[in-house]
């Protein structure tokens, strides 16, 4: 028999692991980020269902309410999440702080380039003609 306890613990490690798919079916959560979060929900929902595992679990940490373990793996996942998000952005903000060094130094020397010969950046001359084609005079 199910425990309203075990029944929210389901019904949440399944929502949010359909969310999770919905998102990756949406494209609004990329493959990569999307494996952590359904390890975890998959992880949250096995033991939602197997009460068994669940009491081991809590009587070899000295826990005596079970579902704990669930809420403890839950804010360990949140712990982990944050810092493998703080990772990729810290790394985005390196690549972004490069790019913006990599402009700044192009405008530069473009500048530089328009300052040297004004005419030929800003008035490109004409291509020349092509082999097959007759002058304009005749």
């Amino acid at each position: 028999m199910l425990s309203p306890v075990q029944a929210v613990s389901i019904l949440v490690s399944a929502s949010l692991l359909l969310a999770v798919i919905g998102l990756v079916r949406r494209r609004r959560l990329t493959e990569e980020y999307s494996f952590l979060w359904i390890v975890c929900a998959l992880a949250l929902l096995l033991l939602s269902i197997f009460r068994g595992a669940l009491h081991a679990i809590a009587r070899w940490l000295g826990i005596f309410y079970p579902p704990a373990v669930l809420l403890l793996l839950l804010i360990l996942f949140v712990f982990v999440a944050s810092l493998y998000f703080s990772v990729v952005i810290s790394r985005q903000r390196q690549q972004l702080d490069r790019l913006v060094e990599d402009q700044a130094i192009l405008e530069h020397d473009l500048q530089r380039l328009r300052q040297l010969t004004p005419d030929s950046v800003d008035n490109p001359p004409s291509p020349p003609p092509s082999p097959g084609a007759r002058p304009s005079g005749s």
